[in-house]
């Protein structure tokens, strides 16, 4: 039977029927590619399931990518005989994988049971003392101030840290160490000059102008450690 459209062109019957008819899903091609294990009960080469396939209307192309989700949801079996791999399916395997799923299942809701009455027990627990009242609601109001006083002097605390003992301690050996550091690189430095005077009496012009641009000059000499404790008392009242 033919029909004509609009712009004249003719719509068989045949061809509305293939514009309807849509391609196969995953789960329908694992089913078809199943039954064909059940009805048989017999052992299949990869070749010759992807003959046997388009006769349940799932392609030679996609065979192979079904029949390998089917084996890894144990749904199908497969072995290596020499140098083929055959595969195999019977309806128990089906049954005794669904059995494996549902133990599964009912040993994790079990776990699940046991843990939701290990915290109810505990929630239970919590909750006892915990009830609203007069007292509570005043031992929080005290508890929140507490906090507030708390936090006012540690900040308070904080604006006093560089007179802390601890701290000008830290300073004190930090302060040292630096000294000590500075005094040893003095000390090169007049170790150098020397050397240079020994060896190079003719340059002493030449060398005095040397140093005086490097920054030694006449009055270069070793640190003194200062007297931290007083440095930072003075600073503190500042």
């Amino acid at each position: 039977m033919e029909h004509k459209t609009g712009e004249g062109i003719v719509l068989t019957s045949e061809t509305k029927y293939k514009s309807k008819k849509r391609g196969l899903s995953l789960e329908e091609k694992r089913e078809k590619m199943l039954q064909i294990f059940y009805d048989s009960q017999d052992f299949f080469l990869l070749k010759e399931l992807e003959k046997l396939g388009p006769k349940k209307g799932v392609i030679s192309q996609s065979v192979k990518d079904v029949i390998q989700s089917l084996v890894d949801d144990d749904l199908v079996l497969k072995d290596k005989i020499g140098s083929s791999i055959y595969f195999w399916s019977l309806p128990s395997t089906a049954g005794n994988q669904l059995r494996n799923v549902r133990s599964k299942l009912e040993s994790e809701l079990k776990s699940i049971k046991k843990r939701f009455a290990e915290f109810s027990e505990k929630c239970n627990a919590l909750k006892k003392g915990r009830e609203e009242s007069d007292e509570r609601e005043e031992a929080l109001n005290e508890l929140k101030s507490v906090e507030s006083k708390y936090k006012q002097l540690k900040d308070e605390m904080a604006q006093y840290a560089d007179n802390d003992p601890a701290a000008i301690e830290e300073m004190r050996k930090a302060v040292e160490v630096a000294c000590s550091a500075a005094n040893r690189w003095t000390d090169n430095i007049f170790t150098l000059r020397q050397w240079c005077s020994n060896n190079f009496p003719q340059a002493k012009e030449q060398l005095e102008n040397m140093y005086r641009e490097a920054g030694v000059t006449d009055d270069f000499d070793y640190l003194e450690l200062p007297a931290l404790s007083s440095v930072c008392i003075t600073e503190g009242q500042k």
